[in-house]
């Protein structure tokens, strides 16, 4: 293929923090022509600091930027010539805004009815909370996930990332994909919902899927599994961490071995799973004993060898200098405007019919406002003008 699969796609972007840009930036990467408008002032995540230089770096590659006052009658203007000229539009502004300059879902469809129109919500359109503005930590929290995250005896813990927020954007785009083959097929076009809130439940299909069959809420665990032993458990070895799985009976008689303690599959207490769950410290206690006595490296090369799940515990360090991580091409080397360079991170997918991922960083504040106003029709005079009255920034 020498073209990417959405080259000659228009997606016109009004995402901010995370979610929606994370959509549109797997559009970009597959190739379409993403426009990101933000206010004069920029898009919340540029006024945040690190944290918000960090999401801007890293879900808004190769896109296009344009500033533009959609609060006057000149930068609405400008904004509906895009969407006219646009196969999607994805946003996540608050509940009621976009419809406030005309430019909801309802009313975009009606003038432009091939349009796919995608909305990333923190709770939903149709429940009572529709209005109420979502962020990462509610969803963790409201969900469940925070529920059953952490230690037995201590509080609630959120997932040390914003992984709903990212998740959110991943289904939005797997969602306006297939909105969009939709519309190849039939020539019409389709609203996409997706919120924070009903990812995060998804997310933890396999422990509402228990709480269905029994009747039963899970509890916090820390690192363990709570119907299921050893599975996510953490081993101290004399130079760091690893986890470890080993939960089915031929597994766990496997690993005991490795480790040369072939008789804890023979002690009453870790016969089956379900003695090992009720007994969880002190076999805890036993695998812990004999992994003290190696290194990570020893541990980790015994039992992936043998064919036991286990992953040494990484810092951020550690997954820089990963040899799988860097034969992914995960990282990439991004130049920015000014020719400078800095490492970003890529779409986690490979397509074998296209070199992977752009190399343009994300774009400066209203960086091609000029070009794009002048793909629209608008004349240097007119630009100018218009960056006199407030209505763009250049």
């Amino acid at each position: 293929m020498t073209t990417a699969p959405l080259d000659g796609v228009r997606v016109i972007d009004f995402g901010q923090f995370i979610a929606a840009p994370a959509a549109t930036q797997a559009l970009a990467d597959l190739g379409a022509d993403v426009i990101k408008i933000e206010p004069l002032h920029g898009e919340s995540a540029r006024v945040i600091g690190t944290a918000g230089k960090a999401m801007l770096q890293n879900y808004n590659r190769g896109k296009r930027a344009i500033t533009l006052d959609l609060k006057s009658a000149d930068g609405l203007a400008i904004a509906k010539k895009l969407v006219a000229g646009a196969d999607i539009v994805v946003q996540n502004l608050r509940p009621g805004v976009m419809e406030s300059f005309g430019l909801g879902a309802e009313q975009v469809l009606a003038e432009h009815p091939a349009m796919i129109y995608a909305t990333v919500s923190g709770f939903g359109l149709h429940g009572p909370s529709k209005d109420r503005p979502g962020l990462d930590i509610a969803a963790q929290a409201e969900s469940g996930l925070m529920w059953v995250t952490g230690e037995a005896d201590g509080e609630p813990q959120k997932v040390g990332s914003q992984i709903i927020d990212a998740a959110t954007g991943y289904v939005c785009a797997q969602a306006i994909l297939g909105a969009y083959v939709g519309r190849l097929r039939t020539g019409v076009g389709d609203t996409v919902e997706v919120s924070l809130l009903e990812v995060a439940v998804h997310m933890q299909a396999t422990g509402y899927g228990q709480y269905l069959l029994t009747g039963q809420e899970p509890k916090r665990r820390g690192n363990g599994q709570d119907r299921l032993a050893p599975a996510a458990d953490v081993m101290t070895t004399k130079d760091g961490s690893l986890v470890l799985s080993a939960y089915s009976q031929p597994h766990f008689v496997r690993l005991c071995t490795l480790i040369g303690r072939p008789d804890l599959p023979e002690d009453p207490r870790f016969a089956d799973n379900e003695q090992r769950v009720k007994n969880r410290a002190a076999m805890l206690t036993e695998l812990r004993s004999a992994f003290s006595t190696m290194t990570r490296a020893e541990a980790m090369a015994l039992l992936t060898s043998n064919g036991v799940v286990a992953g040494q515990i990484n810092t951020y360090a550690d997954v820089m200098r990963s040899e799988d991580v860097s034969a992914s091409g995960l990282f990439v080397e991004v130049s920015d405007v000014d020719g400078e360079t800095h490492t970003a991170l890529g779409s986690p997918w490979h397509l074998g019919s296209m070199v992977k991922l752009s190399t343009t960083a994300d774009p400066g504040l209203g960086q091609h406002t000029s070009a794009v106003l002048r793909d629209l029709g608008y004349e240097d005079a007119d630009i100018d003008r218009l960056s006199a009255a407030g209505v763009v920034s250049l």
